[in-house]
């Protein structure tokens, strides 16, 4: 077992005693076509990163410079995006991050669920001798201080400690796995997704729902996935299997993820609905938005193309390039066209007399003349014909064969423009 490096802080030698692995295997499927040539943690988001973007992010910019990505669904574009952006860290510094696909090494099957996914690289965590691991969900979208969740486990003396969101107990419902704790935060209960969840001591209108990030002891990890393993009725899943099989017999503890300077909830997304992918992307518009992407204090890392600045063009009365509350990235032309609160990845072209308004518009995307968005989410690589109109009329929209959510956002993707799929 590595020992911690001597005349560091304590947060200091926890980080570097910590190895990160970062479950990104998932499909997404409630985001359907957008997701059906990616994996979530792939998908793009907030104008130039992808979601995986940020759980690696709070790594390095909490001291955790050891870290592992678990592939699986689609993996060619995550593996592509961490290999261009994410591989100039250097090993003889402890300092790495490593693709973990799914391999086989355990066993004939592909990763049969998250804790199953842990188990079969147990030789990979073994020969890095951390003596703390940390678990990370790689779809979701948030900054987070980890050194603040390790230095609460081990003080704590815990067994194993899951990070926990305070959300209303309306909003939890058959959608968290929610804890339910004592007054000194041990969880003494578990359900997966319930329609009633449990409140948290003294305050009848929050739950604590997991958010998929969790600390062990390396040895104590050790022992509960073979444990795990060679339980046939298992379905390998930490929140289904491992968190129950611990809560009588060890300590098990949540910590609430709160913000550092209010003490109040923090900001976190799941963007796994296109309503919540879109919403959340529209939520980096407001003024003085909540998630800050600008905060130099914290910064994102991604991989990105070198491209010329944005550019708008014609200043004619009713063709006139602008955007008004909008974030535009590099290699984007507006072309006597109008983007009005909507979001537009790099290498985005609108042209003449059209409008996109309340819009998320992915990199590489091409829309013709006299055009109308609202509400749309364009997946990569789409081209536009002329004189479309899209999102002002929902019944057109699903004649055309796009797809309308409950709240009333369109994707629109090349399949279903009848254009060539599969770069993503």
């Amino acid at each position: 077992m590595q020992k911690p490096l001597q005349g560091r802080s304590p947060r200091s030698r926890l980080t570097r005693a910590t190895l990160a692995l970062i479950l990104a295997g998932g499909r997404g499927s409630r985001l359907y076509e957008l997701t059906n040539w990616r994996a979530k943690p792939a998908l793009y988001f907030g104008g130039k990163y992808r979601i995986i973007d940020f759980p690696l992010s709070n790594c390095v910019n909490s001291g955790i410079r050891r870290i592992g990505v678990l592939t699986q669904y689609k993996a060619h574009s995550l593996v592509r995006h961490l290999v261009r952006g994410w591989s100039h860290f250097k090993k003889e510094f402890g300092e790495f991050v490593e693709v973990l696909p799914a391999s086989q090494r355990y066993s004939d099957d592909w990763y049969q669920g998250t804790a199953d996914a842990i188990y079969q690289n147990l030789d990979i965590i073994r020969a890095e001798s951390p003596e703390f691991v940390l678990v990370l969900s790689g779809d979701h979208v948030y900054q987070m201080e980890y050194s603040e969740m390790l230095m609460d486990f081990a003080k704590s003396g815990a067994d194993m400690t899951v990070c926990c969101l305070e959300v209303p107990v309306e909003d939890a419902a058959n959608a968290y796995g929610v804890m339910q704790v004592d007054e000194n935060n041990r969880v003494i209960g578990f359900a997966e997704k319930p329609a009633k969840p449990t409140p948290v001591p003294g305050n009848e209108e929050l739950t604590l729902a997991s958010m998929g990030n969790y600390v062990f002891r390396t040895e104590f990890l050790f022992e509960q996935l073979i444990k795990d393993a060679q339980n046939p009725a298992s379905s390998h899943d930490f929140g289904n299997d491992i968190i129950p099989s611990l809560i009588e017999e060890h300590h098990v503890r949540a910590f609430a993820f709160r913000d550092s300077e209010s003490g109040e909830r923090a900001y976190w997304r799941d963007v796994g609905t296109l309503d919540s992918f879109w919403q959340a992307n529209m939520e980096l518009l407001d003024t003085e938005p909540r998630f800050n992407v600008y905060d130099t204090n914290w910064p994102l890392w991604t991989y990105q193309e070198q491209l010329p600045p944005a550019k708008f063009v014609f200043d004619d009365d009713g063709r006139r390039g602008m955007a008004v509350d909008s974030m535009v990235s590099g290699g984007c032309i507006i072309s006597g066209a109008m983007a009005r609160r909507s979001l537009l990845f790099s290498n985005v072209r609108i042209r003449s007399y059209s409008s996109v308004e309340n819009s998320v518009i992915l990199p590489g995307v091409d829309i013709g003349r006299h055009c109308k968005l609202k509400n749309v989410i364009v997946d990569r690589g789409c081209w536009i014909p002329d004189g479309v109109t899209i999102g002002h009329d929902h019944e057109q929209d699903k004649a055309a064969g796009f797809r309308v959510t409950r709240n009333g956002i369109v994707l629109v993707t090349r399949g279903m423009l009848g254009q060539p799929e599969g770069y993503a």
